[in-house]
């Protein structure tokens, strides 16, 4: 039965958590509209894979990492940079010409499970969350890690990531075929704009976190 409560408790955090639009929803959806099914599908594997280790050891570590504020503090801030990269790089590529290369085709030559795998290296907002989480759930009581039990909550929460992600991508492709401006835009104008939004909601966050209180004191 805890078995059970893990798997249904990961999936769901997992399936909820993914459901938002992050930068790796947006990369996938631009994977599969230019490369197709099989590529996504094997970037999302690509994805899982990471997060397996990183569900994993805040697992393990969680109160360790929501203690280390420097640590967090850092991360939080460079969020922020990391968002604004994103967007400036899919702004950049389209203005590029069409003898130019534009993101994804810099990277056509990798397996999509290994852009997949470094991305989400790279993806540092899941750190937080995931450490959140975990804390929240175990403090809780409503997941068990004893022995074996974790590994059914890990197996829960990739699946749910791995649904969740690819349920919005056909989303967002269902909309880019059905809406001739979304898919005129959705490159120069929409995706660098949600990135530019998502950092300043990030700063948001970061404002409120370390220097809101002080202020008020």
């Amino acid at each position: 039965m805890k078995a059970l409560k893990n798997i249904f408790v990961g999936f769901l955090v997992s399936f909820i958590g993914s459901i938002p639009l992050g930068y790796l929803n947006v990369i996938g959806f631009e994977i599969y509209s230019r490369l197709g099914m099989n590529s996504l599908v094997f970037f999302l594997l690509g994805v899982i894979f990471v997060e397996m280790f990183v569900i994993y050891f805040t697992l393990i570590f969680a109160k360790q990492l929501v203690n280390n504020k420097k640590l967090m503090k850092i991360i939080d801030f460079f969020s922020v940079f990391f968002l604004l990269i994103l967007g400036y790089s899919f702004y950049a590529s389209s203005n590029q010409t069409v003898e130019q290369q534009g993101i994804l085709e810099k990277y056509a030559m990798y397996s999509p499970f290994l852009i997949g795998v470094f991305l989400n290296c790279i993806n540092f907002l899941q750190l937080p969350f995931w450490t959140g989480w975990n804390l929240y759930l175990m403090n809780g009581n409503h997941i068990s890690i004893v022995n074996k039990l974790k590994q059914y909550y890990i197996a829960g929460t990739l699946f749910g990531t791995f649904l969740g992600m690819l349920t919005l991508v056909l989303i967002l492709n269902m909309l880019s075929q059905n809406t001739t401006s979304f898919s005129k835009y959705v490159i120069p104008v929409v995706i660098p704009s949600f990135f530019v939004i998502l950092a300043l909601v990030q700063m948001g966050k970061v404002y409120k976190k370390y220097y809101q209180k002080k202020i008020k004191i």
